[in-house]
């Protein structure tokens, strides 16, 4: 029962109304019995609502507890007005207002509603409005996507790099028997970690000669890249645990730390596992699942076709023709420069979004599904960062991680500070960025490099805001703005026209 009249007022009024009829008429007695157990049972129910709902004059408004008290109340209302006869309820007399309210939207009491039906709202507009215009899209200019996206007319010349690909096996291999060779005692540490850095480098300069040397398309270089960096951040965390772990096996043998029942083990099986597991970070064994759920990943797979074809559709029809129409960024009208950074940001932030869903969240879900891997989160809510740094601490789990333990931590234990040790996490984030994107466009303008570079200074201004400007969402807009809305536009642009230049330079 919503609003019902207070237990003292219904008993007076029962009271009253029994009297007034038993002066009018003495032989109703049966009839006025009725009436009250019915009036009796209308109190109860109304008590039972009445009395959850507080004090009105306390001047206070709810707080999360009270709204979850006013949730029950509600719901105790809704079963008391289904059990009480309609002529008790919603009487004239009753109070309407009984406590002091906010409305929902007001600054005090907006952050503690669901705003679940607003987000549907946005959802549904922004589908309707999106179908619209790729409907406009193609009755203007047609379907531009074709093969050329998928199989590039140089396709066929890019063996070489498919034979790199699938020679890259070899440096985890002689990574092993440099550490089986280490753990037996033929060779000394130097030597051990001399041979780790040659792997390594090995391991990342072979595909970059590869690519330069080739006439390949840049899908093809890209990919290649990603995979080396990938096999060269899992050699260097491989040679780096089992230096570690051999470091510990020692002291345990020396009784330094004797109450760790530790055994070093090289194990070839424990690294074929992990050069195929969707991690960066190596360990002699990880959580793994009970079984493989063929039908989740069917639909993973599914999900998996359909976005990556939305991301071809949106390169094709969208950023081809946008990128195509325009001038180099840092040259001519700055306004129209401003114009076509703008007008690229919206189908660029597409792409990356569904980049993001299907590599971190389809792909190596996929991975760790086949290979039963149980540690999943490959990323946090990076999508509500306030701050630059804590973004790049939530949006990339696996290369944080390997940041973190192979990278941050080791130079804080070697007397680095903190804000030098950041620097050196930033550079060599960077450095890999400017080759994945560099070496396949054959082209070193630092444009990348520059860009993650560029991050130090708004985690700076990020942090700036977000101290200033506390329980705000300052810091998060001025991330979208400068991450999404701009910078990655730019930096298409930039690359671009500066291959196109090279281009025509060339011919």
């Amino acid at each position: 029962m919503t609003i019902t009249e207070s237990p003292e007022s219904l008993t007076s009024s029962s009271d009253d109304n029994s009297n007034l009829r038993r002066r009018r008429s003495g032989g109703a007695k049966a009839v006025e019995d009725v009436t009250e157990s019915d009036s009796s049972s209308a109190m109860e129910a109304s008590s039972s609502s009445d009395d959850v709902t507080g004090d009105v004059g306390d001047g206070k408004f709810s707080d999360g507890n009270e709204i979850q008290e006013e949730k029950v109340e509600n719901e105790e209302q809704r079963k008391a007005t289904e059990t009480t006869p309609l002529k008790y309820v919603y009487r004239a007399s009753a109070p309407a207002h009984r406590r002091i309210k906010e409305s929902p939207l007001s600054s005090a009491a907006i952050f503690k509603q669901s705003h679940a039906g607003l987000l549907n709202l946005c959802v549904v507009v922004l589908i309707a409005v999106n179908s619209r215009l790729i409907i406009e899209n193609l009755m203007k200019y047609g379907l531009l996507i074709g093969s050329g996206f998928w199989f590039s007319s140089t396709s066929l010349r890019d063996w070489p790099l498919l034979l790199c690909c699938l020679s890259l096996p070899i440096f985890p291999l002689a990574a092993f028997l440099v550490e089986k060779l280490a753990q037996k005692k033929y060779m000394t540490e130097r030597v051990v970690v001399t041979l780790h850095i040659i792997i390594t480098t090995a391991a990342i300069l072979y595909p970059v000669m590869v690519i330069l040397r080739c006439d390949s398309a840049f899908l093809a270089g890209v990919t290649l890249m990603l995979f080396a960096c990938v096999v060269w951040m899992k050699l260097v965390s491989y040679a780096h645990t089992s230096y570690d772990m051999r470091r510990l096996a020692e002291s345990v043998d020396k009784g330094e730390n004797s109450d760790i029942n530790y055994s070093y083990d090289v194990s070839f099986k424990s690294l074929a596992y992990f050069m195929v597991a969707p991690t960066l970070c190596y360990q002699l064994s990880y959580p793994r699942t009970a079984c493989i759920r063929k039908g989740w990943l069917t639909r993973q797979l599914i999900k998996l076709v359909i976005f990556t074809g939305f991301m071809g559709f949106i390169i094709e029809q969208y950023i081809n023709p946008i990128v195509q129409n325009s001038q180099h960024p840092l040259k001519g009208d700055l306004l129209y420069a401003i114009e076509r950074v703008l007008r690229l940001s919206l189908p660029n932030l597409y792409v990356w979004l569904c980049m993001f869903y299907c590599l971190f969240h389809l792909w190596l879900n996929i991975l760790a599904e086949l290979l039963r891997f149980g540690d999943r989160e490959f990323y946090k809510d990076w999508w509500n960062a306030k701050t630059i740094d804590e973004y790049w601490r939530l949006w990339n789990m696996p290369v944080h991680k390997w940041m973190v333990r192979h990278i941050y931590f080791p130079c804080l234990r070697n007397g680095i500070p903190k804000g030098v040790a950041m620097l050196i996490s930033f550079f060599v984030s960077a450095v890999f960025h400017e080759l994945c994107i560099a070496v396949p466009c054959r082209l070193f303008k630092f444009w990348a490099f520059l860009g993650i570079m560029f991050q130090i200074p708004l985690v700076i201004l990020t942090n700036f805001l977000q101290n200033k400007f506390k329980n705000s969402n300052v810091g998060n807009m001025t991330f979208w703005c400068f991450f999404c809305i701009l910078g990655q536009p730019m930096c298409v642009l930039l690359y671009y026209h500066d291959v196109m230049n090279r281009k025509g330079t060339a011919s």
